[in-house]
């Protein structure tokens, strides 16, 4: 999710909410909340501008999708396990959803303010080679692509949290689609391998809700698993499927970052306090704790979270 800074976030969340006061509230079906101990935090990195997304290399790295205050001039920040700060690449308007896949990293370009406004169709898919440094263009003409995740036949689907058209399914020639037609406002998305299944976030909906999306039939209904609070006052981010094959979802505005299970719908806050939260990522490769959380923020931090007992 992305309105270019903390001040445009703010100021699109009371547009957005005094918007859907107006509108009937959804009401899918909700378990009660679940009480669960919080996560340990440690800040890990600060003093960067924008951060909307993050993945890991396996190579000791993360990567970080830094935007400008402007959403003109971003980059793809690297930040070694050492705390040693590279930049993997510069120069790119608007840097959204990060995935690592072997040796390559798809990031997406265009998730800036302006685009959300104007329908601009800047948007990319943008693929860097790990081992040469290269970058190259997967697909073009996309419109604030936000969140990013790749089916398992190698198509992409992006997300978009504002305007119509909300999921977008890009095929390898870069031909675009509509994908999920149904889900409005969505945002974080994460493939969930063990059960072949999308799992999508919504942000300014009245309700957030969790789902996911059959990958063999994109059209079918899934439950919905409701997070508590009001959808815009949530602003649920970016979100990623942990070991345990449960969603771990970073809510930007309300500053937390909540644990869902998708086949019981329980949700707990595992850790508050996280002002401006957008994504999260569990560890992976060299000194990057595997059973620990990631998470980076609007703010310019990225913040460790350690579970109970580890």
């Amino acid at each position: 999710m992305n309105l270019s800074r903390p001040l445009s976030r703010t100021i699109g969340v009371l547009t957005v909410t005094a918007t859907a006061a107006l509108l009937p509230a959804a009401t899918p079906a909700a378990a009660a909340p679940e009480s669960c101990p919080q996560w340990t935090q440690r800040t890990v990195a600060s003093g960067y501008g924008l951060l909307e997304n993050l993945a890991f290399d396996g190579r000791g790295n993360l990567l970080l999708s830094e935007q400008s205050a402007t959403g003109v001039g971003g980059s793809l920040q690297r930040l070694a396990a050492d705390g040693a700060k590279s930049v993997a690449v510069g120069g790119i308007d608007g840097p959204g959803g990060v995935i690592v896949v072997g040796d390559t990293a798809y990031f997406t370009t265009g998730n800036s303010a302006v685009a959300a406004l104007t329908g601009r169709a800047d948007g990319t898919i943008r693929a860097l080679d790990l081992d040469t440094g290269a970058v190259t263009t997967i697909a073009t003409g996309l419109t604030m692509p936000n969140g990013l995740a790749q089916l398992p036949n190698g198509d992409f689907v992006v997300s978009k949290d504002v305007g119509a058209g909300s999921m977008t399914r890009v095929a390898a020639n870069g031909s675009a689609s509509p994908y999920a037609p149904s889900l409005t406002s969505t945002n974080g998305l994460a493939f969930d391998r063990a059960r072949n299944r999308l799992v999508v976030s919504t942000t300014f909906d009245p309700t957030t809700v969790v789902t996911f999306v059959d990958y063999a039939d994109p059209s079918r209904p899934a439950p919905h698993t409701v997070i508590p609070g009001y959808g815009p006052l949530n602003a649920a981010d970016d979100l990623t499927v942990g070991p345990d094959g449960k969603a771990y979802v970073a809510l930007n505005v309300a500053g937390r970052i909540q644990r869902v299970d998708l086949d019981t719908r329980q949700t707990c806050t595992i850790a508050d306090g996280l002002p401006l939260s957008s994504s999260v990522r569990f560890g992976a490769g060299p000194g990057w704790d595997a059973h620990a959380l990631y998470v980076t923020s609007f703010l310019g931090t990225v913040t460790q979270l350690t579970p109970p007992n580890s």
